[in-house]
Formats: structure tokens, C-alpha cells, sequence
């Protein structure tokens, strides 16, 4: 079985970019991935501090899927995160952000050791909605106008997982 996780690095830039641009549809009013060299090289240097981890998803055969990122990371008391996620047209609808994502979340939980993440989602995201809900979380709230995202306000739901919840969940699937 090949490795779907890969840490992000500029040896794939080109390969990434390719893939924001020719996802823009699919991302446009969800998600503001890079697009330009500047924006990539903001991107793997915020990777670099200590409140962000950033993957991305590969296919069988080796082609970039998605990204999975967790941000704004907070030890101490809360050991959470915020998790963020996109897939790359034509691979999305295929699986590989479900399998990616359960390897994050193992990640996440056993080597991070994080005991909460938390996704925040538009109502209309079905696609999106069905991914968390398929890996157990659960659904926390709904927040007004929470993300600026094309240029919009948008309202999101919040969903979250627990290591609690993870184990359980890992065990019965």
C-alpha cells in the first residue's frame, strides 16, 4: 500500500499550482487555496511555526489529491486544532480525502497528541459535510457569518472530533 500523507515542500510547487488553478471552480466561494509562487511560499512558511501542520494527499499514483491542514493549534489545557481541507479537480469524489484524512486524524491523535479538532463547514457543502460526518465527528453549533470567504461572509456549521470519539469510532469501523 503506498503512503497517501506527504509533508508539503516547494519540490511539488509546480505540480500544486497546477492543481489550484484548474480547481478554481470547484474551490471558488469555499476556499482560497495559493494560486501564485508568493502565495505557496507564505503557505510552507506558516507551515513552519509551531501552531500549524499541513499534508497533502496523494493518489496511488502518486499525484497530489488535496491538502489537509490543521492551524491555530493550541497546546496546554485545549491540545486542539482547527482542521482545514480541500481536494484537487479531478480527484475529488474518489475517496482520497476520506483515506487521507483518517491518516491525519491518527496523526493527529497519536502523534500530535491533540484531543480535539474541530472543522467548520458551509451548510451548502455537501461533499465536505459528508467527510466529517463519515470519520465520526459530530456537530457542535452553527455560526453566522463566521468566514470572509470570496469576498462574502459566509455562515458555517462546526463539527468536531475528540480522541475519545476517534477511538471509539476507529474501533467500530
Amino acid at each position: 500500500m503506498h503512503r497517501i500523507l506527504e509533508a508539503p515542500s516547494r519540490r511539488r510547487r509546480a505540480e500544486f499550482l497546477a492543481a489550484v488553478s484548474r480547481s478554481r471552480d470547484l474551490h471558488r466561494g469555499l476556499v482560497a487555496p495559493p494560486g501564485t509562487v508568493e502565495a505557496f511560499e507564505r503557505y510552507l512558511e506558516r507551515l513552519r511555526g509551531p501552531a500549524n501542520i499541513g499534508y497533502w494527499i496523494r493518489t496511488g499514483e502518486n499525484e497530489l489529491a488535496g491538502v489537509i491542514d490543521l492551524s491555530e493549534i493550541v497546546r496546554g489545557v485545549f491540545q486542539s486544532a482547527y482542521l482545514g481541507y480541500y481536494a484537487f479537480v479531478p480527484h475529488c469524489g474518489h475517496g482520497h480525502m476520506s483515506r487521507g484524512l483518517r491518516a491525519v486524524l491518527g496523526e493527529v491523535f497519536r502523534v500530535h497528541r491533540l484531543h480535539r479538532v474541530e472543522a467548520n463547514i458551509q451548510p451548502g457543502n455537501g461533499a465536505s459535510l459528508g467527510l466529517v460526518r463519515g470519520l465520526g465527528f459530530r456537530r457542535e453549533g452553527f455560526s453566522p457569518r463566521y468566514l470572509k470567504l470570496g469576498g462574502r461572509w459566509r455562515d458555517h456549521e462546526r463539527w468536531a472530533l475528540t480522541v475519545e470519539d476517534w477511538r471509539k469510532f476507529s474501533r467500530a469501523g
